[in-house]
């Protein structure tokens, strides 16, 4: 597995080459949009500002520059721009 850095609107994070961008960016405690997961609503939508990524097949429309994070896969550091401010969700702390 290699490490890689991924920036979502100017915060970077840690990720991996394994996994979809969009399990990445919860496991890190953001909530991007999403409805399907499978690449056929293109609610999760966004552009693609450096680096790139293996995009599996899907049904939405996306311009020039735009990929689905559920359907993408990153193959070197990225850096992602979404439309809106992106959600941070603070993990809890399990109870020991």
């Amino acid at each position: 597995m290699s490490r890689i850095a991924i920036t979502v609107n100017g915060q970077t994070l840690v990720g991996n080459t394994h996994q979809p961008l969009l399990e990445q960016l919860e496991q890190a405690g953001l909530q991007p949009e999403f409805q399907c997961r499978n690449g056929v609503c293109g609610a999760c939508r966004c552009k693609l500002d450096r680096g790139n990524v293996a995009q599996e097949d899907a049904m939405a429309y996306l311009a020039a520059g735009e990929i689905l994070t559920c359907r993408s896969t990153p193959s070197e550091d990225v850096a992602l721009e979404f439309d809106y401010q992106v959600s941070f969700v603070a993990k809890k702390a399990a109870n020991l």
